[in-house]
């Protein structure tokens, strides 16, 4: 019966599910359907605002600007602002102008173009200007070149009225300079070269066959009929035929003489070469044009080159790049500061003898010949033994690093200078920390003599102590006596072991060392600096420390005993009390025999001496055999390992009594 009521209860349910859905369907279709929920694109210049006031009005927009195509260049980059372009430099733009169609392809490319930079010249985006240029005319092109050059004295008629492009294409071209066309044809297309006064201006020459730029500048010039600003004077007064056979000879270009025969009938050669035996070769042999334009330039006397540029065509290794420049070359005239063009009666066309002209320009230099000690190039006027007169990459310019150009004199000092311990300035290759390079009132060319010398570098330790001992060598400024300059085989420069130095002064305490029966160590190994300063110190003798902490340094078993256990009196106060410093006579570098030091402290005469040694006569005892003479675990300062028998007072045990 309760199997029955469940199975009916559980129907019931079902139909109760079936009914609510059925009425829930009903209600939701009885309901208009809801669309389905989109996000609207946002367009760039939602955004970019700025953008679209900087270009909304300009004359000229981008199509993909006009478009709203701005995806067609750019990627889309969300809330972060940050240019993100498609494609790098003009493989962008290529995308859409084919390369054939911009030029690309010609023999002349203009140089933005080539170097991937389209937007060097147009604004990707719009402009006021045709073909979307940054700005107008040749004002474009001046963004590049010099405008100065362009607005001379004397402007091209072309050029004012139509601009860059009236001879020139913007892209590229198959002739030089990006012409339209070639020379002279490209002149001829608006000079008659048949009309009289163009005869006339040239003297009847055919010069139609010629190229133009030869004589003219054809953007502006200083000079009338836009003559190059340095113009050959046959060529200013139409006088070719001063050069040339007349103009209706079958060769009027020809030249009347060969070489510098024909400079000369204008040109004295006396007067060019002023004199001097020692001439340039291209002006030994005739060969003017090397060098000069023989019609016009826009350098100085004709010159095909300006300044520097024309002497390094031959003298290639004078143009290598230098860190120190010699100003005579980089600045004013150039080459021409040092040497004459034509000829000199000095060798290598010098304009005055060695040092002679340095001195023209370092005049105070020359007050090195004045001091006490002068460098033996320098007094000789030798510049060039330690310079490269036209620019080094060593400071100074000189021809090398220091220290090889030191050496190629002093050859003995480069194997001198090879030692264990090398003073830092001869290490760093500086000569000059310590010596002047030309002259000095000092010895050796030194800049000052010790210790003014060390005190540069040294400059703390140069301090002498006010309240204390300082060494006299040190206080004399004498340096050199202790230490050598350059290097040596010892610490810190030391002419000799320290025994051997220390000696030289303190002779009487190496007095009687030889007979020694103990020395101190430091003092036998020659390591004086191990207890004494070399320079100075605040405590007598100049030592490093006060005793006993002095010697603990180096006795550290001593320290470690005297740390732990009960220490004897003398231990805590001063080691010379009972040791001599250096060496003894007796063990231990006792300052007299063991008996004669104890006794100072100890009664060895009384009764209780006596009783605790059991009648043994001072004079016959040890006290080190049974005793530690700085510290012990002992009342009595016994040894830490002693003899039962001895430890209990029974030596008669061991001993037969007498």
């Amino acid at each position: 019966m309760n199997m029955f009521n469940m199975q009916r209860s559980g129907r019931s349910l079902i139909w109760s599910l079936v009914a609510f859905l059925g009425i829930l369907f009903a209600l939701t279709a009885a309901q208009p359907v809801s669309a389905a929920m989109k996000f609207a694109r946002k367009e760039c210049s939602d955004c970019h605002k700025k953008f679209e006031d900087a270009y909304g009005s300009k004359k000229y927009l981008h199509t993909m600007v006009k478009d709203k195509k701005c995806e067609e260049c750019h990627l889309r980059h969300g809330i972060v602002p940050k240019l993100l372009l498609k494609n790098d430099g003009n493989q962008l733009c290529l995308a859409c102008h084919p390369a054939d169609k911009i030029g690309l392809s010609k023999a002349k490319v203009h140089t933005p173009l080539k170097g991937g930079k389209c937007v060097g010249c147009h604004n990707p985006h719009g402009s006021d200007q045709r073909f979307f240029l940054k700005s107008a005319g040749s004002e474009a092109c001046y963004a590049c070149h010099k405008k100065d050059a362009y607005e001379k004295k004397v402007v091209h008629q072309v050029l004012k009225t139509e601009g860059c492009r009236a001879c020139h294409l913007a892209h590229s071209s198959a002739f030089s300079n990006l012409l339209s066309k070639e020379e002279p044809a490209l002149c001829l297309s608006c000079h008659d070269s048949k009309a009289g006064s163009f005869k006339k201006a040239h003297g009847n020459y055919p010069v139609e066959t010629r190229k133009c730029t030869g004589c003219h500048n054809p953007h502006s010039s200083t000079q009338a009929k836009l003559l190059k600003s340095s113009a050959h004077n046959p060529v200013a007064t139409s006088g070719c035929d001063g050069c040339h056979p007349a103009p209706n000879s079958p060769k009027p270009f020809e030249v009347t003489a060969k070489g510098g025969e024909l400079c000369a009938q204008c040109h004295e050669a006396k007067t060019l070469n002023g004199g001097g035996t020692v001439e340039h070769q291209p002006f030994k042999k005739g060969n003017c044009l090397s060098c000069h334009n023989p019609h016009a330039s826009e350098q100085d006397k004709l010159l095909v080159k300006s300044g520097n540029a024309l002497c390094f065509d031959c003298h290639k290794e004078k143009a290598a790049m230098v860190t120190v420049k010699h100003g005579a070359v980089v600045q004013g005239k150039g080459c021409l500061s040092c040497h004459k063009p034509h000829a000199s009666v000095q060798k290598k066309l010098l304009v005055a003898a060695g040092a002679e002209l340095c001195y023209t320009c370092h005049a105070k230099t020359k007050d090195g010949l004045k001091r006490k000690d002068v460098h033996a190039p320098f007094s000789g006027g030798d510049c060039e033994k330690c310079h490269n007169p036209h620019g080094s990459s060593f400071q100074g310019m000189l021809k090398d690093r220091m220290d090889t150009v030191c050496y190629s004199c002093h050859t003995d000092a480069e194997t001198k200078f090879k030692k264990n311990y090398i003073h830092r300035p001869v290490l760093e290759q500086n000569c000059a920390a310590c010596h002047i390079s030309h002259g000095s009132e000092v010895k050796k060319l030194l800049k000052s003599a010790a210790p003014g010398l060390c005190t540069p570098c040294h400059a703390e330790m140069m301090k002498k102590v006010a309240q204390g001992v300082n060494h006299q060598p040190f206080t004399d400024g004498d340096c050199l006596t202790c230490h050598d300059p350059h290097a040596g085989n010892l610490p810190g420069l030391i002419v000799s072991k320290q025994t051997e130095l220390c000696a030289t002064c303190h002779d009487g305490t190496f007095k009687g060392h030889q007979q020694a029966k103990d020395s101190h160590a430091p003092f036998t190994n020659g390591d004086c600096t191990k207890c004494h300063s070399p320079h100075k110190a605040k405590l007598p003798k100049l030592l490093l420390a006060q005793s006993p902490d002095l010697c603990l340094n180096c006795h550290k078993d001593v320290k470690a005993k005297l740390a732990r256990e009960k220490n004897h009196s003398p231990a805590q106060k001063d080691c010379t009390t009972c040791h001599k410093p250096h060496f003894a006579t007796e063990r231990a570098l006792l300052v007299e025999p063991v008996q004669s030091i104890c006794s100072q402290c100890h009664e060895t005469t009384k009764e209780p001496f006596s009783k605790a040694h059991l009648g043994i006569s001072a004079a016959a005892l040890d006290c080190m055999a049974c005793h530690n003479p700085h510290a012990s675990k002992d009342p009595k300062f016994f040894k830490d390992v002693t003899h039962p028998p001895f430890a209990a007072r029974t030596c008669d045990d061991c001993h037969i009594k007498q």
